[in-house]
């Protein structure tokens, strides 16, 4: 959702979003931040796979992005500055039983900042992207996989807020998750999908 004065439209209603950000301009002036947050995720699985959870997923966490970078990068070409962060995730960095969609969104709305990084940077525009484990919150409860390294919300926000504050170029955590989901991903396919399974059955919920 996007947070606007005087109301909140969804990310996924172009029209609509573009209209909130042209009132929150004229109310307050230009955009120098956006942080594009908004995200739901959705138990799918390969043994019950249903393409309307993936499209529900891809619509708010990738599509939903590019909505609001649209409503917002013009003004900030025009005046060489700004900062775009978004909230991608430690699931970019390969697909997870039980997680098939928010993973697939998440993996392409770090490719769109990296792409997005490269071509703005040089040009006074820093690009953020933030990758977060498990952050215990009503949408992770209803998610029935393993969790580990699960954070407190409050110790997750602060960890964000300085990674923008410093305007990194790309920050993920917590390190021991970081690296093992990066292991994952540097790995031949089939090593990597068997550690996967051995993972999942090691921290699988009691």
């Amino acid at each position: 959702m996007c947070a606007a004065s005087p109301g909140i439209t969804s990310v996924t209603d172009r029209e609509a979003l573009h209209k909130a950000v042209a009132q929150v301009v004229q109310r307050l002036g230009p955009v120098d931040l956006l942080i594009a947050n908004a995200g739901i995720g959705i138990e799918t699985s390969a043994l019950a796979f249903r393409a309307a959870d993936i499209e529900a997923q891809v619509r708010v966490n990738l599509i939903g992005v590019a909505n609001s970078v649209e409503a917002v990068l013009p003004g900030m070409l025009e005046r060489k500055r700004g900062h775009l962060v978004v909230i991608s995730s430690l699931a970019s960095y390969r697909g997870l039983p039980k997680m098939l969609g928010y993973c697939a969104s998440k993996a392409g709305v770090r490719s769109l900042f990296d792409g997005l990084r490269v071509e703005l940077t040089p040009l006074g525009i820093d690009c953020t992207t933030i990758c977060p484990g498990w952050i215990r919150t009503p949408l992770t409860a209803n998610i029935d996989v393993p969790q580990p390294f699960l954070m407190e919300v409050d110790y997750a926000v602060r960890k964000i807020v300085e990674a923008i504050r410093r305007k990194r170029a790309f920050y993920a955590f917590p390190a021991p998750a970081a690296r093992r989901v990066r292991l994952l991903s540097w790995l031949p396919a089939r090593l990597s999908d068997w550690m996967t399974l051995r993972a999942m059955r090691r921290f699988a919920k009691p």
